[in-house]
């Protein structure tokens, strides 16, 4: 077990988010409430909540205080029309056209303490972990590199995209698609992209994603045809 005062700070509240506690509104309690609550400082509060923003779990408002999830983007709306007008092979053809430029782009332009959250949030995947709870990391992981290369047209595309993908029978499709050993491959491949936005590397960046969801619109592909 972590014994890190950090990282247990983080783990209380993310059991918090976990519990359904919050209600409707996601609403997390203010700083001063969670540190009498779980018995550790203000400070340590302040620092597991910026590490929890900063990985897509919570988001705050200004004036209006902490919530759990995504902030409210007016993508949702439209991503809601076109889920049921599209399939999950359209969206990788999509990511496909968008994500291995974002990537490309990332590595020119990503803040240096961004490559250590990038290598965080691949950290967190692990096959022990039910799939749902992968997916949320995976997603923050491709998050993180869509806002990291700095261009909002391509970002509102991603959102738009990762939005449709978290629909709860997409979630399971993929699933169903993963063969024995591709979650290795998947961390590998995750591995790669990281390594070559860290280095700068736009091509290398650019191909490592290409790859990478290459490799998943096959699995996705093979799947829809077994149906």
């Amino acid at each position: 077990m972590n014994s890190d005062p950090d990282f247990e700070a983080k783990q209380k509240i993310l059991s918090l988010l976990d519990t359904g506690e919050l209600g409707g509104s996601g609403r997390l309690p203010s700083e001063r409430a969670l540190s009498e609550r779980f018995c550790i400082g203000r400070r340590r509060v302040r620092d597991a909540l910026a590490q929890l923003e900063a990985e897509g779990l919570i988001w705050r408002k200004q004036g209006a205080g902490t919530f759990a999830g995504r902030a409210v983007d007016p993508t949702g709306a439209l991503a809601a029309r076109i889920a049921g007008e599209t399939n999950a092979l359209q969206v990788m053809e999509a990511r496909l056209c968008v994500e291995p430029e974002l990537a490309a782009l990332c590595a020119t332009r990503i803040q240096p303490n961004a490559v250590a959250q990038l290598r965080a949030l691949a950290g967190r995947m692990d096959p022990c972990l039910p799939n749902p709870e992968n997916e949320l990391w995976d997603s923050a992981l491709h998050r993180l590199i869509a806002e990291q290369a700095c261009n909002k047209p391509l970002l509102t595309c991603f959102a738009m995209l990762d939005e449709i993908r978290a629909n709860a029978d997409w979630v399971a499709f993929r699933a169903r698609a993963r063969a024995p050993g591709s979650f290795q491959q998947t961390l590998r491949q995750h591995a790669r992209i990281i390594d070559a936005i860290a280095a700068g590397k736009a091509e290398a960046a650019r191909a490592a994603m290409q790859a990478h969801l290459t490799t998943r619109f096959i699995a996705l592909r093979d799947e829809a045809t077994e149906l």
